[in-house]
Parts: structure tokens; C-alpha cells; sequence
């Protein structure tokens, strides 16, 4: 079940995200991303937020559904013409559905352990060969942020053993740090993996 800190405090800065712009990293990690698809293939954006990276697929020529938990991001994400729904990771319960799976720091709201069942939804609903985005925080355990926000920190090798045991193969990663919402700078990892 979502986290209701979180939430809550999603649903009070959901105007400042929506203002949000895209980065240079985040179009190249989206291009990235949607090279490996079929054209026009469908794709599901897991935990959407309001809707920015979805719009961009969609226009892109991209089958593009998309779920969040947070009330104001789905209305966010519908305004910009996204087929948003609201739900929580559970939610996801398609078979063989999505040739990709965009989970861009939204994951990281999930206690660590849910993960492997979450893990274990989204290969589930990829197609063969399908591919799995995957974007979160680099660290260890679960803490809030100053802003109340539930997070659950990985490192690298804990990452690729969890993506292994749930059937991913071909798992490649980059790091680095970045400015969030809460103004700290944290460390971060970018993955990507297909399901065998």
C-alpha cells in the first residue's frame, strides 16, 4: 500500500512538479530508453508523477498508459492527454502486456520488502524481451527525507542480484548525483534490464 506521508506531501508540491522541465540527463536516459522498443510498442509508466516523461512518449508515436497513487498527478497527467489511472504498485497485475516499463524514481517508495514482489509484477507484464527502466537513490536502508517522503536506498550489486532473481538479464546501469525536491544533492543509479 502507498505510503500516506508521501502522499500527502506529493499532492501538496504537485504544482511544483508539474512545472518541472526536462533535464539534458532525462531526455538522453528517456532516448535511451524508448531506442530499445519496438516503434509504437506500449508502454506503461509506472508511479507517472504528472505525466511529463509519458507525454514525451506518447508523442514520440509510443502505446503509452500510465498509474500513479497520487490523486493530483493523475489529473496532471490527464490534462496533458496521458491515459493515467490511479493505483499503487500493487496495481499492476497485466500479463505480457508492455514491450517496456518506465519506473523513473518511484520504486524507491517502496519498502525493500515489497521490492521483489513489485519486481516480480512488472516482469510479469512485460512481453518477452520486453525492457524494464528503472531509476532510484543509491544508499542504504529506509529513511524519510526532510520533507517526509518514505524512501528505500540500494547500492549497485544488491540492485543486479534482485533484477537476476526476478528474471531480468542484460542489466546495465550508470550513476550519478542530482538535486531533488527536498534541495539535497543524492547520489543515483539509471538501469535497464529485459526480461529473459
Amino acid at each position: 500500500m502507498a505510503d500516506r506521508e508521501t502522499l500527502d506531501t506529493y499532492t501538496k508540491k504537485a504544482a511544483d512538479y508539474a512545472a518541472l522541465e526536462f533535464s539534458e540527463g532525462e531526455k538522453q536516459a528517456l532516448d535511451g530508453f524508448l531506442s530499445m522498443l519496438p516503434k509504437g510498442g506500449a508502454i506503461l509508466d509506472l508511479g507517472c508523477g504528472p505525466g511529463l516523461h509519458a507525454a514525451r512518449m506518447a508523442a514520440e508515436g509510443f502505446t503509452v498508459s500510465a498509474i500513479d497513487a497520487t490523486p493530483a498527478f493523475v489529473e496532471a497527467a490527464r490534462k496533458k492527454g496521458v491515459a493515467a489511472r490511479l493505483g499503487s504498485f500493487d496495481d499492476l497485475t497485466e500479463t505480457a502486456a508492455y514491450d517496456g516499463i518506465w519506473a523513473s524514481f518511484s520504486l524507491l517508495h517502496a519498502p525493500k520488502a515489497d521490492f521483489p514482489r513489485h519486481l516480480a509484477a512488472i516482469h510479469r507484464a512485460l512481453r518477452p524481451g520486453g525492457t524494464l527502466y528503472l531509476g532510484l537513490k543509491l544508499g542504504t536502508g529506509e529513511h524519510r527525507d526532510s520533507l517526509g517522503r518514505f524512501y528505500a536506498y540500494y547500492e549497485e550489486p544488491e540492485l543486479r542480484d534482485r533484477l537476476a532473481q526476478a528474471g531480468f538479464a542484460g542489466i546495465r546501469a550508470t550513476s550519478g548525483e542530482g538535486a531533488g525536491l527536498a534541495g539535497t544533492v543524492d547520489r543515483f543509479i539509471l538501469l535497464t534490464a529485459h526480461r529473459g
